[in-house]
């Protein structure tokens, strides 16, 4: 069920098969508080739609997208999405055979994945996730991912994080958003943005969504399946 809001967020959906974008508005659009801004069969469709939402005054807040396409793909797409729109939020369309490109998109700026085949309720909680800047991780496939942040990413790091960045860190894990870990933790959120940004500089990481898969990975946090 949609929570209570009076703003709308807006959802512009990118994939190159018409059938599965039909798919995924008509899922959007029974939420009442998700409202699909437009829809795009390719990058360089989405990138050109983009500009004109953003010059309406209409930029979405979270982009669908989907990592296999042509000539742009997904990965590409996504990298010129968050170069250009630090705010729109990008989740990635994915299979259990894409980790390779899921991985990709999450190092080019992705907040996250989406298995083609979630039900309707896991496409908006995902689409909700990601507004808020929280992380929702499938713990199959963010087993999976864990493998694929490769030996170069492992390191003594964690001796390196204070003791306020591990809880910090067991907190992005689990999927937090700056503003509740700062609830948690008593600090400002710009503390806690601080202290994001200094985790990933230290573990050599690009995104909030790596480093809570680093977290799972290193037993700083667990991800488990609900029962």
């Amino acid at each position: 069920m949609a929570p209570e809001t009076d703003t709308k967020i807006g959802v512009l959906v990118v994939d190159d098969h018409a059938v599965v974008r039909r798919g995924l508005k008509a899922f959007l659009e029974k939420e009442a508080d998700l409202e699909v801004v437009g829809d795009a069969d390719g990058g360089e469709q989405a990138l050109d739609l983009l500009a004109r939402l953003d010059s309406e005054g209409r930029r979405p807040d979270v982009v669908l997208m989907d990592l296999q396409m042509e000539p742009i793909d997904g990965i590409e797409s996504t990298r010129r999405i968050r170069a250009r729109y630090e705010t729109v939020e990008v989740v990635a369309l994915t299979s259990f055979s894409e980790e390779e490109r899921v991985h990709a998109a999450l190092r080019v700026g992705a907040s996250g994945y989406l298995l083609k085949d979630a039900d309707a309720d896991e496409v908006a909680s995902a689409v909700r996730a990601a507004h808020r800047g929280e992380l929702q991780l499938d713990p199959v496939v963010a087993r999976r991912l864990m493998s694929s942040l490769g030996d170069h990413d492992r390191s003594d790091s964690t001796a390196d994080l204070t003791a306020r960045e591990l809880e910090v860190l067991s907190l992005v894990g689990a999927g937090k958003a700056n503003k509740t870990i700062a609830a948690e933790l008593d600090m400002s959120e710009r503390t806690a943005r601080t202290h994001v940004s200094n985790i990933l500089r230290k573990l050599s990481l690009s995104s909030r969504t790596q480093a809570a898969l680093w977290a799972v990975r290193e037993g700083i946090v667990d991800v488990r399946p609900e029962s």
